[in-house]
């Protein structure tokens, strides 16, 4: 039994843009963004039973109108005629695990060859024509499925090609994804193709998550007469969707409301204009809703906010926001001028100007977003001292191979630094060829990329090699009689295309914060780093994980995770000082990483040290042996590593040179993070 729509409390931002989805699907979709538990999938699950019915076509699998039957249908042709059976829209769930061929639909390929029948095989794009596409933790799906949908979803077809046989077919629904931001971001061009994005959290009044859960303990009870409860509301807002409908087309938006669209997009500094037709569609939508033939200022701000706070992000570190004292104050500036008239000056004067100009100690007003910059704390935070450092630091001094006195006594914590700017990091690999999940990092064996051999296949064929087939049949034509042109192919002469692409990596930071990595300018640049990593394992579709050490001991600042902004907020916020426990960080990283082998064996990690090399603890110079003993222990796992030498100064002692040795792994200096440098080396390289 489907919670009915009309019981679901509070939400007012996400159930109305489902709503103008469902007056105007052309709006391109909602994307739903909260934490874990706001009844996200609920809602939407709900949606289906308040849509109006479809006519089909009986028989047709792609649910063809019969007003308007698909002339490319693949059941086709159908003619055309008044009316048909009707059945209910349907809500069609997109698991993260489904593969390409499931998504848009397969094509027999044996039968193809071999009987020369075009056989298709229907995927969830045609089951859901006509009805709603959900997608739940659509972060979590892969980047071309992504993009798949959207396109499928923006042109209203699907297509499947496969070895010169095409098949297209009419792929028109509602989109909706839902995502826990914890979990990791859309990459920008993602989230740019969803037409509306709304923020949902749990209600923080009382009363209203008491009227939540009384209202799940009377469901559960009794569905069937929790549902004959809300038959009525279900009902109007039925009604309501399809008069919303049948309005759309007569509702005009008119020039001034149009530049109010355009002007409002200007102020806001989104890119392209995808945003412009997004938000003039939406307060179409919105006018039908309301009942009105024509778009109002109204229209547009509801518009506006559900619209364009996500196409404001700039990059991953970016938090989706919208400045709505903007907002008004563009609509006020944007509004067409009436001439002279007594009322003027009060309705676009003082009051309006006032808007657009709050300080920061107004109220009523919702602050701006954060600046895009990913530097973390605010500037002032590295002047907080007089100095470089401030009193009473210890200084760094090159005593011993285990880094001397700076680390003998424990040094008081001191507040977080804030990161130098990103640059772009060269990539890191992993060596040799993985079986992961498809990224951008590590050679693997996938379903993408380019084709470096075949193999006979062990169940249904998806990825043809032709020349393999080819010469798999040519010895047997003589004895399968062959007279004619074509090749007689058997079952046993098909070849599987072997790919070799990209996969995403475990990438787990395990970074110095003791006394010795304390002064201002190397923590800095040591963070600068990292943050360049992060947005690196980002574009690259990666898991990140942080473990820090220094004092007595390390911890788990953040379990591996997609979220690389819950990885840069906690790098912001991560003092230093104490001693350098560096064994204590390598075996909490070992520990790390054999529970991630067991929960995803495919996904192999990559282990980036970020230190001087320095080991310091309470029994003085054991402290290094030991830190060299954990590190043979990791290279033993044939974990992957990188060893980032923060060392700086005229006098280096290479510490982080021989860690890198015990791990059988890179040693790299900061400055040799840069992608730019790489290239620098190469052609000096080549220029040799």
């Amino acid at each position: 039994m489907t919670y009915p729509f009309s019981a679901v409390v509070g939400m007012d931002d996400m159930r109305l843009a489902l709503l103008l989805n469902a007056v105007s699907p052309a709006v391109g979709g909602v994307l739903v963004r909260g934490e874990k538990g706001t009844a996200k999938s609920t809602t939407v699950r709900a949606l289906a039973a308040v849509l109006p019915p479809v006519a089909v076509v009986p028989g047709c699998r792609f649910a063809c109108d019969p007003a308007a039957p698909d002339p490319a249908c693949p059941d086709g042709p159908h003619e055309p005629t008044a009316g048909g059976p009707a059945r209910s829209a349907r809500l069609v769930e997109l698991p993260v695990g489904a593969s390409e061929d499931r998504v848009v639909g397969s094509l027999d390929l044996e039968r193809a060859l071999t009987e020369g029948v075009k056989a298709f095989e229907p995927g969830l794009l045609a089951a859901a024509h006509r009805g709603v596409l959900y997608v739940d933790e659509v972060n979590l799906l892969h980047d071309h499925l992504v993009d798949l949908l959207l396109d499928a979803a923006a042109m209203g077809t699907a297509y499947v090609e496969r070895e010169g046989v095409s098949v297209r077919h009419a792929a028109r629904f509602l989109l909706v994804g839902t995502m826990n931001p914890e979990e990791g971001e859309l990459r920008p061009q993602l989230l740019d193709r969803f037409g509306l994005t709304v923020e949902v959290a749990a209600p923080r009044d009382p009363a209203q998550r008491a009227e939540v859960v009384r209202r799940r303990f009377a469901s559960d009870a009794d569905p069937a007469g929790f549902a004959t409860t809300w038959a009525t509301e279900e009902t109007a807002l039925a009604d309501r969707i399809a008069d919303a409908r049948a309005r759309l087309p007569h509702v005009v938006l008119s020039d001034a409301a149009l530049q109010q669209v355009t002007a409002v997009c200007a102020a806001f500094d989104v890119d392209g204009l995808r945003a412009d037709l997004v938000t003039a569609r939406a307060a179409i939508a919105h006018a039908a809703w309301c009942g009105r033939d024509e778009v109002t200022e109204d229209d547009v701000r509801v518009a506006a906010r559900l619209a364009l706070p996500h196409r404001r992000r700039r990059n991953p570190f970016d938090a989706p926001g919208l400045d709505e004292d903007l907002l008004d104050s563009t609509l006020a500036d944007s509004r067409p001028d009436d001439g002279p008239d007594d009322d003027g000056p009060d309705d676009d004067g003082p009051e309006d100007d006032d808007r657009g100009s709050d300080g920061p100690g107004d109220d009523g007003g919702t602050p701006p977003p954060p600046s895009g910059t990913p530097d973390g704390p605010a500037p002032e935070g590295r002047d907080g001292h007089d100095g470089p450092e401030s009193a009473g630091e210890p200084t760094t001094s090159p005593r011993g191979e285990g880094g001397g006195s700076a680390d003998a006594a424990p040094a008081p914590d001191r507040a977080a630094v804030a990161p130098s700017d990103p640059f772009r990091a060269r990539r890191l690999e992993v060596p040799g060829i993985g079986a992961g999940a498809s990224g951008r990092r590590s050679r693997a064996r996938s379903e993408r990329g380019r084709v470096v051999g075949s193999t006979r296949p062990a169940g249904t064929v998806t990825k043809l090699h032709l020349t393999g087939t080819v010469l798999a049949a040519a010895p047997h034509q003589r004895a399968r009689g062959r007279t004619g042109p074509g090749l007689r192919i058997a079952r046993e002469d098909l070849r599987q295309a072997v790919l070799e692409g990209r996969e995403g990596n475990l990438v787990l930071f395990v970074v110095d914060a003791s006394g010795s990595m304390g002064s201002r300018a190397r923590m800095g640049a040591v963070k600068g780093a990292i943050l360049s990593l992060l947005l690196d394992a980002y574009q690259r579709r990666d898991k990140v994980g942080l473990v820090t050490f220094r004092g007595a001991a390390a911890e788990v600042a953040l379990p591996p995770t997609w979220s690389v902004e819950a990885a840069a907020a906690r790098l912001a916020e991560l003092p230093t000082g104490g001693r350098t426990p560096l064994a204590a960080g390598l075996i909490e990283a070992q520990q790390v990483l054999r529970r991630e082998r067991i929960r995803d064996p495919q996904r192999r990690p990559l282990l980036v040290v970020v230190t001087d090399g320095r080991a310091t603890g309470a029994r003085g110079g054991a402290a290094l042996t030991e830190a060299r003993t954990a590190a043979a222990l990791l290279a033993a796992t044939g974990t992957a590593a990188v060893v980032v030498d923060c060392e700086s100064g005229p006098v280096r002692l290479g510490l982080a040179a021989t860690l890198g040795t015990a791990l059988g792994a890179q040693t790299l200096r900061l400055d040799e993070l840069a992608a730019d440098s790489l290239a620098a080396t190469v052609r000096g390289a080549r220029a040799a």
